[in-house]
């Protein structure tokens, strides 16, 4: 298990057993850095950015990128596929719409799967991208890093947010809230009084 960062809002968070609501995940993704750039490395070889990196396939070489999940494939703004980046990149779409009553979940694990895959092999680099950089990847990214290194969904986001500002809409919240007390109850980690002893 790796050791996630302590909350510095975890005052503001009744208790370590519950889930945040999407007020309080609004208030923590409110501070801190508000500014990001194209491309930012959030997690030792996992990149986040957004559409503009994307088409820089030069800038992806210079990287040493070897995967690519675009969480807008199809969208007009983003391109995307095999045929644009060629036989280096690996490729992967997932057609997610930047709107609150879209359901991201069913994508959370096939895509932490992606980039667990992807980071599992040597020298491998995973560039996660949407528009903007900020909503449907960063869903994405957070959800990775609760399911596979076992973060809770507010250490997930500081974590992200010691290098990149992120601000995932209301309903992609509302689904990673729903994830991490899937996980917390799997798992009941965090939650001794509800484990045997």
């Amino acid at each position: 298990m790796v050791d996630s960062p302590k909350s510095t809002n975890e005052n503001s968070i009744s208790s370590l057993c519950d889930s945040p609501t999407v007020e309080q995940l609004e208030e923590i993704l409110h501070g801190g850095q508000l500014s990001c750039n194209h491309v930012d490395e959030v997690w030792p070889s996992l990149f986040l950015g957004d559409m503009y990196m994307s088409h820089d396939r030069y800038g992806l070489w210079r990287l040493g990128i070897t995967h690519v999940l675009n969480a807008a494939h199809g969208k007009m703004c983003c391109k995307g596929g095999d045929d644009f980046y060629g036989t280096t990149v690996q490729y992967y779409g997932v057609a997610a719409n930047d709107l609150p009553t879209f359901d991201i979940s069913p994508f959370f694990y096939p895509s932490a799967q992606y980039i667990h895959q992807a980071l599992s092999t040597p020298r491998a680099k995973v560039f996660v991208h949407c528009a903007v950089g900020v909503s449907r990847s960063a869903a994405l990214v957070l959800a990775y890093l609760m399911i596979y290194h076992n973060y809770t969904l507010v250490d997930a986001i500081l974590k992200v947010k010691e290098k990149r500002w992120i601000f995932p809409n209301r309903g992609f919240l509302q689904h990673l809230i729903n994830l991490d007390s899937e996980l917390k109850s799997e798992s009941q980690r965090d939650c001794p009084v509800h484990g045997e002893n």
